[in-house]
């Protein structure tokens, strides 16, 4: 399908959607394909005029590999929005694209290898492709992409989520990308850091690794420079102080597990979340769950063999000393206070007394009675 502009240079859109048939099938790949058919043909080019171009449950890796690339050698942007599935080769441990008649003993010979892809994009001019992904990973797959990413080289934006495969018996929806054509729908066209934001909140799937790589046109001559996905916070933090505390604590928390999947339990990248989870908390008003939350990252630096009077260790102890304070049931307060007990004795902070401090309130809060027990006047 071609549309028609008048100022900006024509793009490309390429829709593909492929999973095997029968019980090989782990998501419902292709039934992203009518919700992205209905959205403003701009919205899927990012172009004012462009050619759209649909690929539902192909069959032969060939035709897929000169379909991606007569697109990738158009001469104006491209926009790439694939669904499917991932599966490894036990040979040569490749990652592949499962197509309609892919079968684990066949993959080599009917799915698309992911190096294809990232070869027919990669002579492209850096920051005129785009990617889009909803794709669910065996579990082989899922451990070396979150043991190693999965990546299209520099110059390629590359947002979207993985998922590992679902329960037996269970398709998965492509949730992602349906919540990227429903904002389309919508008449919005946000930036693509937006757009990935808000289209993996509405998918929602804690155990998602969401990927987000902006790229942008790299200077000629050329320089050696790192790709910085574009940063979530401002936009996390806008949500929290506009009162959207559900909206806000849940990308959060994706962003954490997706820097756990990328960087490690326990790494900085995963702290800092951690960290930003427990200032929303306490943002909301939720006393209990910030101090929770700090206690969680204090754990988390000493694990890390940070030193007790580091002042990142010392002030998610302090914070956490002060939100436990804020707490209004006394029974929360006394569940959280062994737990705060055990960290004042290895950070007692720059106060002196504070470790006593913490006991003698806990001994008080044994001496109150729950909401809940206490006897109505």
């Amino acid at each position: 399908m071609l549309i028609t502009g008048e100022t900006t240079a024509p793009g490309t859109a390429l829709l593909l959607a492929a999973a095997p048939a029968g019980k090989g099938r782990l998501i419902a790949a292709s039934s992203v394909l009518s919700t992205l058919a209905a959205c403003p043909p701009s919205a899927l080019t990012r172009t004012a005029a462009g050619t759209i171009v649909e690929l539902s449950d192909p069959t032969d890796q060939q035709t897929v590999l000169t379909r991606i690339r007569a697109a990738a050698t158009a001469p104006g942007p491209l926009t790439l929005l694939l669904a499917g599935q991932l599966h490894l080769d036990t040979r040569q441990h490749g990652i592949h694209l499962a197509l309609a008649r892919t079968t684990p003993s066949t993959l080599r010979y009917t799915g698309l290898p992911w190096a294809w892809l990232a070869n027919e994009l990669k002579p492209r001019r850096p920051g005129t492709t785009t990617v889009l992904v909803d794709l669910v990973a065996t579990p082989d797959t899922w451990q070396k992409i979150t043991a190693h990413g999965l990546t299209l080289g520099h110059g390629t934006s590359l947002y979207g989520r993985i998922t590992p495969a679902p329960a037996r018996h269970r398709v998965a929806d492509p949730a992602y990308l349906k919540g990227v054509a429903g904002i389309w729908r919508s008449g919005l066209t946000p930036p693509l850091a937006e757009l990935h934001t808000r289209a993996a909140a509405q998918a929602g799937d804690d155990t998602a690794l969401l990927l987000a790589a902006d790229a942008t046109p790299t200077p000629v001559p050329p320089r050696p420079a790192a790709v910085d996905p574009t940063d979530p916070l401002p936009a996390i933090l806008a949500a929290a102080h506009a009162g959207r505390h559900t909206e806000a604590a849940s990308l959060a928390a994706r962003w954490e597990g997706w820097a756990a999947h990328t960087y490690g339990p326990g790494s900085a990248e995963a702290v800092h979340w951690l960290e930003v989870r427990a200032d929303l908390a306490h943002i909301a008003g939720d006393a209990a769950g910030s101090c929770e939350l700090w206690m969680a990252a204090a754990d988390a630096r000493l694990g890390r063999h940070q030193a007790p009077d580091a002042p990142p260790v010392q002030g998610a102890v302090d914070r956490a000393h002060h939100q436990w304070q804020q707490i209004p049931d006394p029974r929360r307060a006394r569940e959280l206070g062994p737990h705060l007990v055990a960290l004042r004795r290895r950070v007692p902070g720059r106060r002196p007394g504070a470790t006593d401090a913490v006991q003698r309130r806990l001994e008080l809060l044994h001496t109150l009675p729950d909401p809940a027990t206490a006897p109505r006047p």
